[in-house]
């Protein structure tokens, strides 16, 4: 009975931690969906926080120019001569706070929509496993996020098929970590997900900056709804630097960030994208790390 009752304990001890996410000094960036001159070397990065590039996009489709799915046959969608594997290999060597991770699916391939479409469960995860694992071992990265946005399959092929994969990539050791980038016109596929296969997902990137604009009190009060539905998980408050919607830095995003990181909520940032931000000398990125790094 008394190990019974130690046990107990333990187990309690280890919902309440998996239940009350803490303050986090990650920060996150997208990099290399917009085809542009964009380098790692070009982004500042803080010694301070844990950083992770988020390489956009791989996509189970064929090619740009005539782009049909490929049932998870993974191709290379970002742009490949500054960020390639040797320059992966050489940030890395100097930078040892940083981590690459890889994001699946996107919005659009060529001129048209990114979507989600298994031909079958059992042959697009055999697939998605294969196809991946090349490109994660000829890059060097270290996770997955996941950033479908459109669907041509229910929310629980979806769940079973994206579960599996980053299930399996886990148990082989490819990957250390995977994330998902919902909103909230998705959020019954992600959540979904998240009901059964949340044990196996560590960052939730949730694009705050779908929503109309908030304000302070209308952003936090969003987070909050969020990370109840994404109970336990690492939630992540985002902005987009070329605009879009959400609380822009200069309408009281660090406000709002500050206030989360006082009540010991704040999972950390990420940002779409550093493309955009080329253009504006990565100011936000430079503040929203030193916030984290407080």
């Amino acid at each position: 009975m008394e190990l019974y009752r130690i046990l107990s304990a333990a187990i309690s001890f280890l919902l309440f931690l998996k239940c009350n996410a803490a303050n986090s000094n990650l920060f996150r960036e997208y990099i290399g969906a917009e085809y542009g001159s964009i380098k790692f070397s070009d982004v500042p990065i803080n010694s301070g926080v844990e950083f992770h590039f988020i390489l956009a996009f791989a996509i189970d489709y064929t090619d740009e120019n005539h782009p049909s799915p490929a049932n998870g046959k993974f191709n290379v969608f970002w742009e490949t001569d500054n960020l390639g594997p040797c320059q992966i290999g050489s940030l890395k060597d100097s930078s040892s706070n940083v981590k690459i991770a890889v994001s699946l699916g996107g919005d659009s391939v060529g001129k048209g929509k990114a979507f989600f479409a298994p031909k079958s469960k059992t042959s697009w995860v055999q697939n998605a496993v294969s196809s991946l694992t090349d490109i994660i071992n000829h890059y060097g990265i270290d996770g997955i996020d996941i950033d479908y946005e459109h669907f041509r399959s229910s929310p629980e092929m979806f769940a079973e098929c994206i579960g599996q994969l980053v299930t399996i990539l886990k148990q082989s050791g490819t990957i250390s970590f995977a994330s998902i980038a919902p909103y909230k016109e998705i959020n019954s596929y992600y959540l979904a997900l998240w009901r059964k296969y949340g044990h196996v997902i560590d960052y939730v990137n949730f694009q705050f900056y779908a929503y109309d604009k908030l304000s302070v009190s209308q952003f936090i009060s969003n987070f909050k709804e969020q990370a109840s539905n994404y109970g336990g998980g690492q939630l992540l408050a985002s902005f987009q630097s070329g605009g879009g919607g959400g609380l822009k830095p200069n309408d009281g995003f660090f406000e709002a960030c500050n206030k989360l990181k006082d009540e010991g909520k704040l999972g950390g940032i990420f940002i779409w994208c550093a493309d955009e931000s080329q253009h504006k000398g990565f100011e936000y990125e430079k503040k929203a790390q030193a916030l984290l790094a407080e």
